[in-house]
């Protein structure tokens, strides 16, 4: 059961109804009900790696709080973390592992057999993952207190909004909200249901229409072009942008009608005039999470230069490893890491060759330059998220020098560029950048004040039913992109 399913569109009225209607105590636990019948959707039988990780945090975070002996504290959290990242790393990562080592010995003429095991990844478990660390990881700090109902600590792990492709959620702010008794509030349910057509915007009206023409190119990178090659990356960066972003939106949503607000996971991040703040923009919940239990622990900023350098590249070559097991995602990760020791490097510099030619660092068009200067770093970045595998990087990158003798129009017919579909996209990306900028330009204090304004309301919710009809027709509707890491 995805968000974009006749499946959803009849689930979440009735949890919302029972939601409101059933006694207050009877709430959370069908919370939790609904949210564990919701990931069984997927995956029925990992129903039990979940279980097994709540059940394990929420042992170990007892031992830890009760327990005044510093060793049995950090042995509960080494169990905690040996648990929960041992079966991360067993059903994501023990493949690529085994396939690395074998590659390896072969390169150095060894002789051994592939051990490659048939696993399924379950769905959103980086997610749930980071969320059961970051609980254990508080309470051994000290800054919460444990939950003592396993079945409540249950829900906040697996609270289905956000359950599969986040935002990652903290213990202080998701808990104390699941605990409240919430009301039917019609200021809330306006603001959801408008997060929610936003969301649906988002991936049905941009991310699905682009995706077949992405999915032309970089499936086949062999008989690109390198025009090709610079559109289908163009439009994947608008498209993964969607395709996640609207899937926060509508989780953000689906818990704003029920009074709950979820973190903010993205800020516009494509206006960035720098790779640390595009970081500040794109994945809220995850940056966060790596700074606060990654970089900080690891010093930060506070230590030497080149230990500096050293953390930052560490955090983005994690960063790259929990977003996929694939050499393509960890050099992306390290290309980001490079992108900001290089502009840590360089800022100071950059700043004072401005202002010798006479303009401010503030001036319109060094904010523009700047911001373009961004994109295309994160556009180069994103070629080698999006590919197959590093032996397609080779070539898309071969194809953007020597791709060149092929027409615009032949381009257009390679990629399948349907006029229909491409008259829809293009105008789809227009009104969402024109979203975008009216929330910049009007300082709005909720995305949802947004759709108020000019009957935007009205021409999304036709916008929806038009794009999904039409994207049905072609069997051409898509689950979310980050359901994969």
């Amino acid at each position: 059961m995805t968000f974009n399913s006749w499946e959803f569109i009849l689930f979440y009225p009735v949890v919302l109804l029972l939601y409101f209607v059933l006694p207050k105590k009877a709430r959370w636990p069908m919370l939790l009900v609904t949210s564990y019948f919701f990931y069984m959707c997927y995956q029925t039988e990992l129903i039990v790696l979940i279980f097994g990780t709540t059940l394990v945090s929420w042992v170990m975070s007892n031992l830890i709080e009760k327990t005044e002996n510093t060793k049995l504290k950090k042995l509960a959290l080494a169990i905690t973390l040996i648990t929960s990242l041992g079966v991360l790393f067993f059903f994501k990562y023990f493949n690529f592992l085994a396939d690395s080592v074998f590659d390896i010995a072969k390169y150095f003429g060894a002789s051994i057999s592939p051990v490659t095991l048939n696993l399924m990844l379950p769905v959103g478990i980086s997610f749930y993952t980071f969320q059961t660390l970051s609980y254990v990881i508080d309470v051994y700090r000290g800054d919460i207190k444990t939950e003592r109902n396993f079945f409540f600590y249950a829900l906040f792990v697996s609270f289905f909004p956000q359950l599969v492709a986040g935002p990652i959620e903290r213990p202080d702010n998701l808990v104390p909200q699941l605990k409240e008794v919430h009301v039917w509030d019609k200021d809330n349910a306006i603001r959801g249901a408008k997060y929610m057509l936003l969301g649906f915007f988002k991936k049905i009206c941009v991310a699905d229409l682009l995706a077949g023409f992405v999915n032309t190119v970089y499936n086949n990178p062999t008989e690109a072009s390198g025009l090709g090659v610079i559109i289908a990356t163009v439009m994947f960066a608008v498209q993964i942008y969607c395709d996640f972003s609207g899937y926060t939106d509508i989780a953000t949503g689906c818990a704003r009608i029920m009074g709950i607000k979820l973190m903010k996971n993205f800020d516009s991040p494509y206006s960035a005039m720098t790779i640390k703040e595009f970081w500040s923009r794109w994945h809220i919940s995850l940056s966060t999470w790596f700074r606060d239990y990654l970089y900080i622990p690891l010093g930060g900023n506070r230590v030497k230069k080149y230990r500096y350098y050293i953390n930052v590249l560490i955090v983005f070559l994690v960063s790259g490893l929990w977003h996929g097991a694939a050499f393509t995602f960890v050099i992306w990760g390290l290309i980001h890491g490079v992108y900001q020791i290089i502009g840590s490097m360089t800022i100071k510099g950059r700043n004072r060759l401005i202002e010798k030619v006479g303009l401010s660092v503030k001036s319109p068009l060094v904010v523009w330059v700047r911001r373009f200067n961004t994109f295309f770093l994160v556009l180069i970045a994103w070629l080698f998220f999006r590919a197959n595998s590093m032996a397609d990087v080779g070539v898309l990158f071969n194809k953007l020098f020597t791709g060149w003798n092929v027409s615009v129009a032949d381009t257009f017919e390679q990629m399948g560029l349907d006029i229909t579909l491409c008259v829809l996209a293009v105008f789809s990306v227009l009104s969402l950048f024109i979203l975008d900028r009216m929330l910049v330009w009007g300082d709005a204090p909720d995305r949802s004040d947004v759709l108020v304004k000019n009957g935007a309301f009205v021409y999304i919710s036709w916008a929806i039913i038009l794009c999904w009809c039409l994207l049905l027709s072609k069997d051409m509707i898509s689950t979310f992109i980050y359901f994969q890491f």
